[in-house]
């Protein structure tokens, strides 16, 4: 499990940010993630379906990048 990125076009601001790095770190814990919200992508260390599905249900559309 390397690391994944994400665009997540709909991730705009701090509040959206921290909504994602808590949905991450909940299915994930201890995971790495990274955040750079002006490319409005997020990287992260782990499991990608886990993390896809975590994005998803925060309310976010990501879209795993190759």
């Amino acid at each position: 499990m390397g690391q994944t990125i994400f665009k997540i076009e709909d991730m705009t601001c701090g509040h959206c940010e921290k909504t994602v790095v808590k949905a991450l770190a909940a299915v994930l814990p201890g995971s790495a993630v990274t955040i750079d919200l002006a490319a409005r992508k997020a990287f992260v260390e782990g499991d990608a379906v886990l993390a896809e599905q975590a994005i998803r249900e925060a309310g976010y559309t990501p879209v795993r990048e190759v």
